[in-house]
């Protein structure tokens, strides 16, 4: 099946890029790996693609402030082997588990943000480490928490007249610990359950991604000496109340609530031995 026809924008400012989608039927193009597909199995008919990827600023992967700003043209492949992008770990944790390397090559990391797969690995690692996305619209410029962003099942806050600029990642702070691990069917494939861990002294955030329409967070309170058989209760009890997909061909409910609880005491312990050494 081929898209269906559609008009090609590239404007030459963000401004002109709003405009262009404030007059309603249009998408944003980025690295494509996900708006592509939709065309072309015609899942989605926009009247006009905004393609954005020359757009001057959108293309910053910089430090300021104590955050990691990635500009909604960086590629995750940039991100991925970036020195810059080093100081938020988690992230270099996740991005190998990011589809193929290359669809990495093309894809970027608010693109990701904004297609808002429930298995997609970056908004479950946004909403762990409590990072903002930036939209720009008609309205003006606002950020959104990265744990509100998320709505549902391929939803997101951005209205139809908005465009994701950029996300802040905070960077590692002296005394923090990550932990990462999802479960495919091969490498690339969507997660049937997975975690994204940050531990700072006694307190643990995971987000769950791949058992509910979007990334669910919830915070744990550890012991001086937290082992996998001792999280186990907790984790377990955590994986039942957070998973409520009803199950598919690939694993049911019961099932993924077995791998979240598994990989939930496994990467808080990691991420807690990080986090003291």
């Amino acid at each position: 099946m081929k898209a269906a026809p559609f008009a090609y924008c590239r404007p030459d400012t963000v401004d002109e890029a709003v405009d262009v989608l404030a007059g309603g039927d249009a998408k944003v193009l980025a690295g494509g790996q996900s708006l592509v597909p939709v065309l072309a199995m015609r899942l989605g008919r926009p009247g006009t693609l905004v393609d954005i990827t020359r757009l001057p600023g959108l293309d910053s992967l910089v430090i300021e402030d104590g955050q990691l700003h990635v500009g909604a043209a960086v590629r995750q492949r940039t991100v991925e082997r970036s020195d810059v992008a080093r100081a938020v770990p988690l992230i270099g944790r996740a991005m190998p588990f990011v589809g193929h390397r290359e669809l990495r090559s093309r894809g970027t990391v608010c693109g990701s943000l904004a297609h808002a797969d429930p298995a997609a690995e970056l908004p479950a690692v946004a909403a762990c480490l409590g990072a903002s996305v930036t939209v720009r619209g008609a309205r003006g410029e606002r950020v959104v928490p990265a744990r509100e962003f998320v709505t549902g099942a391929m939803t997101t806050a951005v209205g139809a007249d908005e465009l994701v600029t950029g996300v802040r990642f905070p960077v590692a702070r002296a005394g923090e610990g990550f932990g990462f691990a999802e479960i495919a069917r091969r490498h690339g494939d969507y997660a049937l359950a997975g975690v994204a861990v940050r531990v700072r002294g006694d307190e643990a955030v995971l987000a769950a991604f791949g058992v509910s329409d979007r990334p669910v967070v919830r915070e744990l309170t550890l012991d001086p000496d937290p082992t996998e058989a001792g999280l186990r209760p907790a984790t377990d009890a955590l994986a039942a109340e957070v998973v409520d997909t009803d199950g598919d061909a690939h694993g049911s409910r019961g099932y993924r609530a077995r791998l979240l609880g598994v990989l939930a005491a496994r990467e808080i312990v990691r991420a807690h031995r990080e986090a003291q050494a």
